[in-house]
């Protein structure tokens, strides 16, 4: 049984490392705004017929919509949105590799909001490593032609941000609820594409039909694959290998999107950058471990997309 959930693993990873080159691919014809929209109606659909499945949805949730639109706002709409704007103002591999920052910035949130989880000295110094790391890739003493953009970079900050956000939420307030994962998912990415749909401008959207390697790669590869599926896996790994080991994924993408940058779109790669993201992913390692050591209870369960 654990081998289907280490094919997950494997298969997850590769996915998760693949959205920065279909960003790009898709903003040669539409808007950021736009792709955000096609991306989360296209993995909506998977995740809906995976919650229907399992018969995870409720009419009982309902009374705890007020929660699943915050969760949209802050795990959906605002993270994809500020990710597709850096990431067309970086390299695609540049975005993946400040990508492995992530789980940086969810424990800077839980620092902040939640005291109820101390850090010790492991951990400082393991978000520290990390912060460190991507400062070095965001190189901000640079100026001049080939620099990375620090707007990219901000953008990433704050979508990172704002899914760190969204796990101290959904600890405080979604997890007490019990409430099936899988059905946790379907509310919040449906109420982020009605949200998207109500706000953004679909003017001149077609574009994308105009490219078919771009309109598959974000419809298929960063919707319905990339987003969709990729949870359906990441609730396989969970039932399968656990919590703990589900999020040691995170260590995969950015190495999958610096190779993809680099081998298939042709961006320079710097002995630099790559220290860099070792620098970041060991410092992530450091931190979960040093947080394992303080943290006994289980990890909240939200959606992780």
């Amino acid at each position: 049984m654990k081998n289907s959930g280490y094919i997950a693993y494997v298969i997850l990873g590769l996915i998760w490392g693949t959205p920065f080159i279909f960003t790009h691919w898709a903003a040669v014809y539409i808007t950021p705004a736009q792709i955000v929209l096609v991306r989360v109606i296209s993995g909506f659909i998977p995740v809906l017929l995976f919650a229907i499945a399992t018969r995870a949805l409720k009419w009982r949730h309902l009374r705890h919509a007020h929660h699943f639109l915050a969760m949209a706002a802050l795990a959906t709409a605002l993270y994809y949105l500020a990710f597709a704007k850096g990431t067309i103002l970086l390299l695609t591999s540049v975005a993946g590799m400040l990508s492995g920052a992530i789980p940086l910035f969810s424990c800077l949130c839980a620092l902040v909001f939640l005291r109820s989880e101390p850090l010790g000295r492991q951990s400082i110094g393991g978000m520290l490593m990390g912060f460190a790391g991507v400062l070095v890739i965001a190189r901000p003493w640079e100026t001049g032609l080939g620099t990375v953009d620090p707007m990219g970079v901000l953008y990433i900050v704050l979508g990172s941000l704002s899914l760190g956000a969204s796990f101290v939420y959904a600890r405080k307030f979604i997890s007490p609820l019990g409430i099936a994962p899988a059905a946790l998912c379907t509310y919040q990415m449906g109420l982020g594409a009605i949200a998207l749909l109500l706000t953004v401008d679909l003017g001149g959207a077609s574009a994308i039909f105009n490219d078919t390697k771009a309109a598959i790669g974000l419809i298929l590869g960063l919707g319905a694959v990339g987003t969709g599926v990729a949870y359906i896996l990441y609730y396989l790994i969970v039932q399968k290998l656990g919590a703990v080991t589900a999020a040691s994924v995170t260590y995969i993408p950015p190495v999958v999107a610096l190779f993809i940058g680099c081998a298939l779109a042709g961006e320079p790669l710097h002995l630099l950058d790559l220290a860099a993201t070792i620098a970041i992913l060991a410092g992530v390692f450091t931190m979960q471990a040093g947080r394992q050591r303080h943290i006994k209870t289980p990890s909240p369960q939200k959606c992780p997309v």
